[in-house]
């Protein structure tokens, strides 16, 4: 073997670690996903806010409008039946203890048809009601405004 000459061999190199940018499309794409969820759960979040600042303005300034606890209490039932409205075109017709019964219809406790909600039945045709009873009234009817409006209190 007179004519055979030596190859150099060297060692393997390996190459280098691929470099994180710039990032490859699939990281871009998830990237503009998390971003767009996210800018929609901050739109969301500040909408159902806003929702709920004006549901509570309306009934406090209804409340606020009124100048005697038995004005207050009319005030309440109307603000009740527009938003029994919501849940059923027929609430407006309601009187009497079935008005009381579907203000309490999915709720576990019987605040209207046996609690402080029972003063929307007369109270708005009194010349004078309690007014702690109106502020019971007020806080129970205030929690059910603002469920049925759509809002959590």
């Amino acid at each position: 073997m007179a004519g055979q000459q030596t190859l150099a061999l060297r060692d393997v190199h390996l190459p280098g670690a691929p470099s994180w940018w710039p990032l490859a499309p699939g990281w871009w794409l998830l990237l503009a996903v998390s971003a767009a969820l996210a800018l929609s759960l901050w739109w969301w979040q500040r909408r159902r806010a806003r929702r709920k600042r004006e549901a509570e303005r309306v009934f406090d300034e209804a409340l606020a409008a009124a100048a005697t606890p038995v004005a207050q209490v009319a005030a309440i039932s109307e603000l009740l039946r527009r938003a029994g409205r919501r849940r059923d075109r027929a609430a407006d017709t309601l009187d009497g203890q079935a008005w009381l019964e579907f203000l309490d219809r999915g709720s576990k406790r019987d605040d209207f048809a046996a609690g402080p909600g029972r003063l929307l039945l007369e109270g708005g045709y009194r010349r004078q009601v309690d007014p702690a009873q109106v502020q019971a009234l007020r806080e129970l009817a205030r929690r059910r405004f603002l469920q049925w409006m759509g809002v959590r209190a």
